[in-house]
């Protein structure tokens, strides 16, 4: 196969990443955005929806594609539900301090991490996609009659690696569409303007806090749900998401929503490409050097408003 096939099937692999990622990341930034909460836990949320999703996938009966739908819907709910809980037991009641609330949810991590792994255990479970087959890519190239298409041998992905795309693309339309176009995504963003403001015109401040945290927790988790099926449930799943989510909300700018899917889609595709051509190491070694090349001389990120 010539560079430019193979280049292209590394950058299909690095847009499945890039868009389960810039769910992941999403969530992370929302809650950020509102709150100003730093959730540690949050990897903890995309494994704990990649296990739910195993557990719903293998007790419903009929075929894969039931049991994947029935996943995608109550995966994300119960986690999301989880999430709200924890923010109204634990983190409301910390007052939501920036120091005491990054102990709360490390842990809130090791409590997700351990019961996981005392109930689920220490496997990793596939989940059986809804759908599979194999789809030949084709490549345009110019040729002595103009521009000819043509099939190269070995140049193919899945349609449900396909459809991971897509799902992403129209979830985070939605979380735009909720964060411009609704009444609660008003009051989310009145509440991230000015906490005191908000509370002085009557905003129920508390309730936004728990459904921002709750939607950032069912956002990781549908992310989890779309690449089980590519990927297996494990119970430490959720160290590299938490750790990637961190660079691309870093990269994009602190709660920028357009940034973080920006920088999402960027770390996604160079993650996938270096790692066909090189290794995976070089390419947790170029996000990080990413990461410092943007604090020192960018420290609001590349969509983030630099503080007056």
């Amino acid at each position: 196969m010539d560079f430019g096939p193979y280049l292209m099937l590394a950058s299909l692999e690095g847009a499945v990443m890039a868009a389960v990622l810039a769910l992941t990341a999403v969530g992370l930034s929302l809650v950020f955005g509102v709150m100003r909460v730093v959730n540690v836990a949050h990897g903890e949320f995309f494994m704990l929806g990649a296990v739910l999703a195993w557990w719903i996938a293998s007790h419903v009966g009929g075929p894969p594609a039931l049991g994947f739908v029935a996943a995608l819907i109550l995966a994300p709910l119960a986690v999301g539900a989880l999430a709200a809980l924890a923010d109204i037991t634990i983190l409301r009641r910390v007052d939501y301090d920036p120091e005491r609330t990054i102990v709360a949810t490390i842990g809130i991590l090791y409590i997700l991490q351990q019961v996981t792994l005392m109930t689920y255990g220490p496997e990793a479970r596939p989940v059986e996609p809804p759908f599979n087959s194999r789809l030949a890519l084709p490549w345009l190239e110019w040729g002595d009659t103009g521009l000819q298409m043509y099939w190269p041998w070995g140049l193919s992905t899945t349609s449900y690696k396909l459809f991971v795309i897509v799902a992403a693309v129209v979830v985070l339309l939605g979380v735009w569409a909720l964060m411009s176009r609704t009444r609660i995504g008003l009051l989310m963003r009145a509440t991230q303007l000015d906490r005191d403001m908000a509370l002085a015109f009557g905003i129920p401040v508390e309730r936004v806090y728990a459904t921002v945290f709750g939607l950032g927790g069912a956002l990781a988790a549908l992310g989890a749900v779309l690449i089980v099926p590519i990927q297996q449930a494990h119970y430490l799943m959720g160290g590299d998401p938490l750790l990637l989510s961190f660079i691309v909300v870093i990269i994009g700018g602190l709660g920028s929503l357009p940034g973080t899917v920006v920088a999402a889609i960027l770390i996604g595709l160079s993650d996938g490409i270096i790692s066909v051509f090189f290794s995976p190491m070089l390419a947790k070694i170029f996000a990080t050097l990413l990461v410092a090349l943007v604090l020192v001389f960018r420290p609001q990120g590349l969509f983030g408003v630099k503080p007056r």
